[in-house]
């Protein structure tokens, strides 16, 4: 990002933009505000802001990503990682990786996260059986998944809000 091209506006949280920039360049301003808002120490209490940063963050991507934020006690962000990458239309998920990552970064609980390049984040059955596969290595070691979020150009559809988990 080129921060040569922003300077701060007199609002807190405001900026200017003083030279041209390119559509990628403004994306990757964009994926950087998003990532800052998803950095280690910040408490996810508003879904609807971590819904926003997590389009931003997987908006671009041709192939499936699947990544995990990773929580202490307080639902505070240990770690946002992205874990596997697929193809156009899935990606392998291995649940002792994931419970590997969760136990090495001391998780209590995680937000489990995947986009559909298509951009319809309706769930596939596939991603109700891996969330559960997940649930259930997790829940062995004690570490809660507190959430599923399915990322689309669309929208985002949350498991924890259709009642799924």
């Amino acid at each position: 990002m080129n921060h040569r091209k922003l300077t701060a506006g007199e609002v807190a949280g405001t900026y200017h933009i003083t030279a041209p920039v390119t559509e990628a360049e403004l994306l990757g301003i964009a994926q950087a505000f998003a990532r800052r808002k998803l950095a280690r120490g910040r408490k996810l209490t508003q879904p609807a802001l971590v819904f926003e940063y997590l389009q931003v963050l997987f908006q671009g991507y041709e192939h499936e990503v699947f990544s995990a934020l990773f929580l202490d006690t307080q639902h505070r962000l240990i770690h946002f990682e992205d874990l596997f990458r697929g193809t156009i239309d899935s990606a392998s998920v291995y649940p002792r990786e994931v419970v590997k990552k969760a136990l090495a970064y001391n998780s209590a609980a995680v937000i489990l996260v995947h986009n559909h390049p298509g951009g319809d984040p309706e769930p596939s059955d596939a991603d109700r059986r891996i969330t559960q596969r997940l649930k259930e290595a997790l829940g062995l070691v004690e570490i809660r998944v507190i959430d599923h979020i399915v990322v689309g150009s669309e929208g985002c559809v949350s498991f924890a809000e259709r009642g799924y988990l």
